[in-house]
């Protein structure tokens, strides 16, 4: 199998709790991100996922073209690669959801026809869309399998009077059912044509967010194979490669003379994936994996989200206070009923 090329858009999955988040990006990739123990008991994401896809367009009998995440004729195209963030969308955990729009370059707002718009987590995440500036997003009408014609076209409505006024007001409604893989081709076609690649400068100093960090090493690895810490995140400008020694900002929390500090840590990238696939060299866009020489005890369970990395000696400085403009939420997190601030 030919290699694919790097992804080179990030998509947020955001949307309130149980509205089928998880299933259209496996609708959309073909993997479940729904991967960790405790999601698996409690059938909701808690920590973001990933997953990515290839997007082939093919021409069908009539001359049309139709978007797939898979070769689908013997013409087929590659368009793009396409890096999707699920976001969770429990109340409980919108913080999570906050830190991974960081990387999100556009988003799918997923809206369930079979519940009244809008639902909590709904207005929340768009409004935490439009805090942080994505404007690059596409509504998706998810389980029309589950209602009747006349429930989806009231849906419909409810969400067009939801949009107004808001960032999405004319993004367009595209309806699903993720369950059964109906309509992904048209859902493609509107990522194709609404949610454009950001352009990014390669030529500049890099600079990574982490947004997730692992010890990837199972239980009864033999030390002579243990592997160094993961940082999962997104480049946003600049160039990564194998070999290149960075530095990671903040760094880790230290103690002299009974007071706390901030060291930054300095490691060599080892391994470099996107997806399934491994590279030499990294560039903007897209999720990506950065193995290191760190003690994977530092890195495990997400320990250094929210870093940034960088090469040595060309990261941001360490601040230590500052002076917040603050955006806060019109309405407290998790009610039904609004409450206006």
């Amino acid at each position: 199998m030919e290699k694919l090329p790097q992804p080179s858009v990030n998509i947020g999955m955001v949307g309130h709790v149980d509205h089928g988040k998880s299933t259209l990006t496996k609708a959309l990739t073909g993997t479940k991100t729904d991967i960790h123990s405790e999601e698996i008991k409690r059938g909701i994401s808690i920590k973001l996922g990933y997953a990515e896809t290839p997007v082939y367009s093919c021409t069908d009998q009539n001359g049309e073209i139709f978007y797939s995440r898979e070769e689908s004729c013997p013409d087929a195209k590659l368009v793009k690669v396409i890096s999707f963030v699920d976001a969770p969308g429990h109340e409980t955990l919108m913080a999570t959801m906050l830190s991974g729009s960081s990387i999100m370059n556009g988003a799918l707002l997923v809206i369930a026809a079979n519940e009244k718009c809008p639902q909590p987590q709904t207005r929340e995440h768009l409004i935490a869309l439009e805090i942080m500036g994505i404007k690059n997003i596409i509504v998706v009408q998810n389980k029309i399998d589950l209602v009747t014609r006349e429930r989806a076209e009231e849906s419909y409505r409810e969400i067009k009077q939801f949009l107004k006024g808001s960032l999405a007001e004319n993004s367009p409604v595209i309806p699903v059912s993720a369950y059964h893989n109906s309509n992904i081709d048209v859902l493609l076609k509107a990522i194709i044509d609404y949610i454009p690649d950001p352009k990014f400068s390669e030529k500049d100093a890099p600079r990574m967010y982490v947004a997730r960090s692992f010890d990837v090493n199972k239980p009864g690895t033999p030390p002579q194979k243990l592997k160094g810490g993961v940082l999962g995140g997104s480049l946003v400008q600049g160039m990564l490669s194998v070999g290149d020694e960075i530095e990671i900002v903040p760094g880790l929390q230290v103690s002299r003379g009974g007071k706390q500090s901030w060291e930054n840590v300095i490691t060599t990238i080892t391994t470099l994936m996107a997806g399934k696939n491994s590279y030499e060299s990294i560039r903007p866009g897209g999720l990506a994996a950065v193995g290191t020489e760190l003690d994977p005890y530092l890195t495990k369970g997400d320990s250094f989200t929210g870093r940034v990395v960088g090469k040595k000696g060309h990261v941001p400085p360490t601040v230590f206070g500052m002076l917040v403009d603050s955006n806060l939420l019109k309405r407290v997190v998790g009610f039904q009923r609004r409450a206006e601030r």
